[in-house]
């Protein structure tokens, strides 16, 4: 076992503090990264805080994880040490069932064993996250990170990437359709950028006029004023798809309408508390309401050679781990442009 140093809440009102665990010798299949930078994730806030009510204290968080490999074990194949590597939102699944057969991992019917607040069914207690100075995993859930990309502004693209990424790509969102994005947060502003670069038309919906033009910077064809009910109106029935990028709580149903008959809008965002739906709404249009999480292990890799191939990474604010708590509260208050990444080496000061 290997000492290691991190961040860590030790309860739904404390705030992030440092905190030492131990994190395992590499085995046959693992692989062990010297974490450099880690995205923070609105889920994060979350978990710290309860907001679910599923945490179990202590808890370390962050599964946006960027770094370079320092050691594999003996029957690693497709990795070697010196590379950059990524970690996202899982380390773990059982492999067998249908899911993960079909590289979908994340929806492991025995349920994945997440990046951290997860029970480690195979060698017991509890996963901790990214805000640590090294992690060790499973060769099969890690990502090689291209040279092209920005190893910072790279990180998170392992949650908010991939969580866009994965409906942009399962819905077919590209050149022809008509994408409407609601919100411009930290997921928002990716769902933008990669629908952006599939071909799609992209209109974002937003309730601050002081984004527009920024919507346009990322990528947004037009930009719509959610709060303003005759540009709402205007674009009734006029979207193929919808990425509902909000995780407050909103008024799903006026975007239903804008939905085309037998389009889908998908949320990705995770409001707290449940949205109403009026069936009426859906089925008027034979219109759908379905939700995404992040992609399988292998969309994941394609994402980032996408990324890569297309000059694409999050917009990002480099903060020190000492600066964690801070930043948690700009980020409940959307104080952001439009994610904060922990630069791991402020750990050792």
């Amino acid at each position: 076992m290997t000492t290691t140093r991190a961040y860590a809440a030790q309860s739904a009102t404390s705030p992030l503090a440092p905190f030492s665990l131990q994190r395992r010798e590499p085995g046959p299949h693992d692989v062990q990264i010297d974490i450099l930078y880690c995205g923070v994730c609105h889920s994060d806030v979350h978990q710290v805080r309860n907001d679910w009510r599923g945490t179990t204290f202590p808890i370390v968080p962050g599964h946006e994880i960027v770094g370079r490999i320092t050691s594999v074990g003996p029957q690693v194949k497709k990795l070697k040490t010196g590379e950059m590597a990524g970690v996202g939102c899982m380390v773990y699944s059982c492999r067998t069932c249908a899911s993960c057969r079909e590289g979908l991992e994340q929806y492991c019917e025995k349920g994945p064993t997440w990046t951290y607040n997860s029970e480690d069914t195979r060698f017991g207690g509890m996963t901790y996250g990214g805000y640590s100075e090294r992690i060790v995993v499973d060769e099969a859930f890690v990502v090689r990170v291209p040279s092209r990309l920005d190893p910072g502004a790279a990180a998170p693209l392992l949650c908010a990437g991939i969580t866009t990424y994965s409906p942009l790509r399962r819905w077919k969102a590209g050149k022809g359709q008509k994408v409407g994005v609601v919100g411009l947060g930290g997921l928002g502003h990716m769902g933008v950028k990669l629908a952006s670069a599939l071909g799609a038309e992209v209109v974002v919906f937003t309730t601050q006029e002081g984004k527009k033009a920024d919507a346009v910077r990322l990528g947004a064809h037009e930009v719509v004023i959610s709060k303003n009910e005759a540009e709402m109106k205007k674009n009734q029935s006029q979207f193929d798809f919808i990425l509902d990028t909000v995780s407050a709580r909103h008024d799903i149903n006026a975007y239903v309408a804008l939905l085309k008959r037998d389009r889908t809008l998908v949320q990705v965002g995770l409001p707290a508390d449940p949205l109403p739906i009026s069936i009426f709404g859906l089925t008027g249009k034979r219109v759908g309401v379905a939700g995404s999480t992040i992609g399988g292990i292998r969309e994941t890799q394609e994402m980032l050679d996408f990324c890569a191939a297309h000059g694409i990474v999050c917009d990002i604010e480099m903060v020190r781990m000492q600066q964690i708590n801070e930043a948690y509260e700009r980020l409940v208050k959307s104080d952001v442009k439009y994610r904060f990444v922990i630069d791991i080496s402020s750990l050792s000061k």
